[in-house]
């Protein structure tokens, strides 16, 4: 509903968007929002015996792992339909789409990984959804803006070339940050 109603306000507002930049930055805040508000529950249900239950089932590296693939299937499609709501209501000024598909792909799966992370920290607190967003954003803030840029480069129709950069880091962003939440997670499980 959240991605809808946005996008509605959004049509409503702008009827068509001609700027690619304009788009492009719109089209992130709302993935951005849209999986802030999925992503912030991950962990919430996990406290009291559900909690001791899952430390006797299971390893924690099987936990966050879980919880990563989880929402990043769930991110994953909120962008889908974010990004056809986008094109059916305020146009598709992207001139290369399948390689924003795969920087949307890419820029997707990272923001989810961070919000994992992130709500699993949170969790160990009371206040679990602000501090998430709290902590999520600064380490979120480079992942987004190299998807956003790499973004512009596929609107404008640059091809592999001068979006390999961008991709590459996307990629190695999503690597350290999966690989930091298994070895640091079972620590944040154990306390």
């Amino acid at each position: 509903m959240y991605v809808i109603s946005t996008v509605f306000v959004a049509y409503l507002i702008f009827s068509s968007i001609e700027e690619l930049s304009t788009w492009i930055a719109l089209l992130w805040i709302v993935i951005l929002f849209a999986g802030t508000n999925a992503s912030i529950n991950s962990f919430r249900k996990e406290s009291g015996r559900q909690f001791y239950y899952y430390y006797s089932l299971c390893s924690p590296q099987a936990i966050i792992l879980s919880k990563m693939v989880f929402n990043a299937l769930l991110l994953l499609c909120i962008s889908a339909l974010s990004y056809v709501l986008f094109t059916l209501l305020l146009g598709n000024p992207i001139e290369n789409l399948n390689l924003f598909l795969l920087v949307l792909f890419l820029g997707t799966l990272g923001i989810s990984t961070v919000l994992s992370l992130s709500s699993a920290i949170a969790s160990k607190t009371n206040n679990n959804a602000t501090l998430t967003a709290i902590l999520s954003f600064p380490i979120m803030l480079p992942t987004l803006l190299t998807a956003i840029k790499a973004s512009m480069l596929c609107g404008l129709g640059l091809g592999w070339e001068d979006c390999q950069v961008y991709l590459l880091t996307l990629a190695l962003l999503n690597l350290v940050v999966i690989v930091l939440s298994y070895i640091l997670f079972p620590y944040l499980w154990r306390s």
